[in-house]
Formats: structure tokens, sequence, C-alpha cells
């Protein structure tokens, strides 16, 4: 599968450079000494100006699959090349670990990878900036490349023949790299290390008394259709690029794994699985704001065949709103064990808590002592949105009264409603992240919010997790990256999309479908 050609950067001819012709008798008349400085210093302004545009966009990316899909793409315009990979495997192997392409099928791909890693080819020793740095093959993407390079070249072709000035030697190529070669029509390839110099260096692999060592992120290569190779000219730019692309890999490399870790400390302080009672069917969907935030949710069985449930969002956000959510919802299982039957007592309960130990900060809350024999709820809220009842029949929101959050008073208490679920019909329990995240005032995201549950498929409405999903895809915006089901249907983050920015909302979204 052969793609586009790339298109030209500024300053960047973005084909294979061309076999040199024989010069006409013009060429070889001397220029004037004034006419070389201005044409050389044309070009160096050039490269500047494609350095800056390259790393601007390069910059711009928030993700890690983002910025590699830039990176090959921006690595092909300077080289010259059509086609590309980059494999990204931190060298500590605390990953992610994935491989992308430019220009190649998924079964491209893999055929590539059925190559041995520590496959030889026909290499050479080219003199990089620091010293002579030998070739890296098409396949041997992760060669031991010496540490402060950026260039390396080799055929992928097993002809026995390589472009270029060779001033080092040749080894044997491996079969499987021959065939792989033929089968995808390549005649040489370029590959750079990609490195952390800074952000992703680790001090301790450095003997004392010296800088730390680059660490290893993984590779990138560019594939050519025909033998050849980047010139001087462009081998200097890429190894520029690729040295800011390092470093720029390497503090996403950071976040994302800050990313993994408070979603997995969230996981662990919410539900690791929702309960099945008999008449009633639970879903959750949950998503983790980039530093971590204190919306929750919580399923738990109550004597006599009861069941609370309960939604809420302590404000603040990061470690301490994450510890305090925790808390609270710990606080809340007593007090629904104790005394669930009665929504206005549990919520006093947490809220005296609340005032007493943690005076700073706010919470609101909503609980519910559901009785799934019956197909009834009551209700009790403190500053909560209230729940939304979708159906057949009617998809409508659950009147409450209306009651400051939790710490905001000395003494809380508002009335208790009673709800009636007719069988088949879904109530959804949410936090006002959920509205936040639609970006949309609060009274339209309220009416998008009903508009997305009206429109809910009759074949999906059978199925809690099916309802919540069509209600996610239907009323945040493209790129905010709803949540997917998760771990024992608790429902965790759905995957990021490439490029966008990691919301500073979390929120919940609670299903409980009644038979």
């Amino acid at each position: 599968m052969s793609a586009p050609h790339m298109p030209k950067v500024a300053g960047i001819d973005s084909t294979v450079p061309a076999p040199t012709q024989t010069a006409s008798p013009l060429d070889a008349l001397p220029a004037a000494p004034g006419a070389l400085i201005q044409d050389r210093l044309a070009g160096w302004v050039s490269d500047l100006t494609t350095l800056h545009e390259l790393t601007e966009r390069l910059a711009r990316t928030r993700s890690l699959d983002g910025a590699l899909h830039e990176l090959l793409r921006a690595g092909a315009a300077l080289v010259g090349a059509r086609r590309g990979l980059v494999l990204f495997e931190p060298a500590d192997g605390l990953g992610p670990v994935s491989t992308l392409g430019l220009g190649l099928s998924h079964a491209d791909l893999g055929h590539l990878e059925t190559v041995p890693r520590r496959a030889t080819s026909y290499g050479r020793l080219l003199d990089g900036p620091d010293g002579p740095v030998e070739a890296v093959a098409v396949p041997d993407l992760l060669a031991d490349t010496d540490a402060g390079t950026e260039t390396g070249t080799g055929t992928a072709t097993g002809t026995g023949t390589g472009t270029g000035t060779a001033t080092g030697r040749c080894t044997e190529t491996d079969p499987r790299q021959r065939e792989v070669a033929a089968r995808l029509g390549l005649g040489a390839s370029y590959a750079v290390p990609l490195l952390a110099g800074g952000a992703g260096s680790d001090p301790r692999t450095a003997p004392p008394g010296e800088p730390p060592q680059p660490a290893k992120l993984g590779a990138a290569v560019w594939l050519y259709d025909k033998p050849g190779e980047p010139t001087e000219r462009q081998r200097h730019l890429i190894g520029l690029y690729v040295r800011y692309a390092g470093e720029h890999l390497a503090r996403l490399l950071e976040l994302e794994r800050a990313r993994a870790h408070v979603t997995a400390l969230t996981h662990e302080l919410l539900p690791g699985r929702l309960p099945r009672m008999p008449g009633v069917q639970l879903a959750a969907r949950h998503r983790t704001a980039a530093g971590g935030g204190g919306d929750w949710y919580d399923a738990l069985p109550l004597p006599e065949g009861a069941l609370s449930l309960a939604v809420g969002s302590v404000s603040g956000s990061g470690p301490s709103a994450m510890a305090a959510m925790g808390r609270l919802r710990a606080a809340l299982r007593a007090y629904a064990v104790m005394e669930g039957e009665d929504p206005i007592a549990v919520l006093s309960d947490l809220e005296l808590l609340l005032r007493l130990t943690e005076p700073a900060r706010t919470a609101t809350a909503l609980f519910a002592y559901a009785e799934p024999a019956r197909r009834t709820l009551v209700l009790a809220g403190a500053g909560h949105a209230p729940p939304l009842v979708v159906g057949d029949r009617r998809t409508e929101f659950v009147e409450t009264s209306l009651s400051a959050p939790l710490g905001m008073l000395s003494c809380w208490q508002a009335p208790s409603v009673e709800l009636v679920a007719a069988p088949g019909e879904t109530v959804l329990l949410y936090t006002d992240g959920l509205l936040r995240r639609t970006g949309e005032p609060m009274d339209r995201a309220f009416a998008r919010l009903h508009t997305a549950a009206a429109s809910v498929p009759a074949t999906a409405r059978d199925d809690p997790g099916a309802v919540a999903d069509h209600v996610l895809r239907a009323l945040l915006p493209p790129g905010s990256g709803p949540a997917g089901p998760g771990p024992a249907g608790s429902g965790t983050a759905g995957p990021r999309t490439a490029g966008f920015a990691e919301p500073a909302e979390d929120f919940v979204l609670l299903a409980a479908r009644f038979e």
C-alpha cells in the first residue's frame, strides 16, 4: 500500500535526491563571493523557518500518538521519503509501547515486525557529529546507536550495494530482511534513534561526576522506494528536529505516566465492581481529569433486598480532592448501612462529618434508597444535579428540592422525593462535570443532556451500559474522549483523541435499569 507523495515544506525538497548530473560549462563559472554568501544566508534562513514551523506543530501536540504521527510526517518531508515507521519503546520498560506507520498498511507493519530486531544488513560507518556512527537497518529499530548521534543509513535490499560514500564495513543481510524488503519494494532506509537527554534521562545511569546519559525512547525509520540517502543538509535538519522531538516525547511520556497513575489511584478508590441484584441492572462510566478529581459513585446492597445508589463531587482537584473523596465515600457507606432507608439522615450525617473533619471543603451528593422489587427510589440531594429518567414513554428530570452543597450551611436538611420507575426505565445519576464538559452554559447543557437521553434507540434501552454510552457520545463534543466500559463493569476512561488536551473536569454517570 503506497501513500500519496509528501507535500513540500518550506526550504525542503521532499523528493529523494537524484544522482548528480554532469555540470554544464556555465555552471562551472565561479560565482561572485557576495552572491554565494547571500545564497548561503538565504538557505540558512529557509532552514530555520522550516525547523521553526515543524517544531511549533510538534509542540502543539498533547498526546504521544499525536506527537509520533507528527514526527513521522515532518521527518518524511525533511529527508525526502514517502513511507516510514516509528517504534516508541522506552528503555526503562515501563511503557507505553506503540508502533506507528506512515504510508504503510497494517499488513506492511506486520511484515516489518517479523524481521528480527537484531538482524544485520548492509551497513556503513558514516561520520556523525560525534564521530563515526554505525548505520541502522530497517528492522534493526533499536540498534545500539551511539548516544548523541542522529544519523544512520542502510539499504533494505539484498543486492550487497550501498549508496553514498562508505567509510566502514559491510555485513551480510538477514534473509528475512531481504524477503520483506522485496515484498514492500524498499530500496533504502534512513533511521534515527529517539533520545531524551534532559527530561527523560536517568541520573542513576551516569558515572559519578558525569552528566546523565540520554534515555532511549525508540527509533524512527524512513523508507525509500529506490536506493538513495538524504543530503548532508537534510541529515543536519532531521538531526536537529529529532533532538527536539526526543525532549518533547519525554515530557509527554512523563505526563502520560502521571495520568495513568492518577487514573489507577482513582479506580482503587471507587467500586471494583458493581453489585448484581434481582430486578435491577447497573452500569457506570467514569472519566478522571488529568490532575485527578473528586467525583465518585457507589452502589451498595442493603438488607432486605434494598440497594443504595450515590454519586457526588468534592470541591478541588488533585491528590487532596481524591483523598477527601475516598473518605467521604467510605463514610457514606457506613451511614447507608445504618440508616439507608432515610436518605435525609444519611446526608445530614455526611454534612456533619464534613464540617468537623474538613471545614474548608464543600461537596455535592445525591443519595437514593432503592427497592428493586418495587421499582421505587427515595432520593435526597445536596446541591446536586437532578436524576434523569429514560424510558419508552418519558424522558424527564426528577424534581428534587433545591439545597446548598454539603459544608456550606451550619445545618443541612432538605426534603426527599420518591420516584416510581416503570418496567424497563433507566435512572441516570451524574455529576456536574458531565455538564461542564459540554462547554455550554448550564441551562443549555441540561437541555442537551435531555435531548441525548431522549434519542437513545429502543434497541439499546435494554442495556444500561448501552444507554450510558449513547448519552455520552451524543452529549460530549468530539475529542473529549467519552468514557468506555472498564473492568468489572465499573467504567473507565476511553482512549484519548490524539492532539486534544485532557479536559480538566472529571465526571461520573451511573445508570440503573429497573426490570
